[in-house]
């Protein structure tokens, strides 16, 4: 059974929906706790995040980054990266290519 559509907790404080999954992309919505963290970790997909609300800061391969509302980030493949929610009710929308079968429950 498909998991799209469905709220599903990722980690202490987040919580994702697999928006689409159709051919070579994949949306997800994401939703945080301030202070909630995504943790470190690496994929061969292309991902972009774009900050619905709140802010982040992202370390991609030991860099830092903070990201506001209406902004996006790149991610590119394997690039060790995680996130931390810096405020209250943040949320990201991350969109990969290819699909995260990983995530994809089929």
């Amino acid at each position: 059974m498909s998991n799209l559509g469905v709220w599903e907790d990722a980690e202490p404080g987040v919580r994702r929906c697999i928006l689409n999954a159709n051919g070579s992309l994949m949306m997800m919505e994401v939703h945080f706790t301030k202070g909630a963290e995504g943790y470190q970790h690496q994929h061969p997909h292309q991902q972009m995040s774009y900050c619905l609300r709140g802010s982040f800061t992202f370390t991609i391969d030991n860099e830092q980054t903070t990201v506001t509302q209406g902004q996006s980030i790149n991610i590119p493949p394997n690039a060790l990266h995680g996130v931390i929610a810096l405020e209250e009710d943040s949320a990201l929308l991350d969109v990969f290519t290819p699909i995260r079968e990983d995530l994809l429950k089929l």
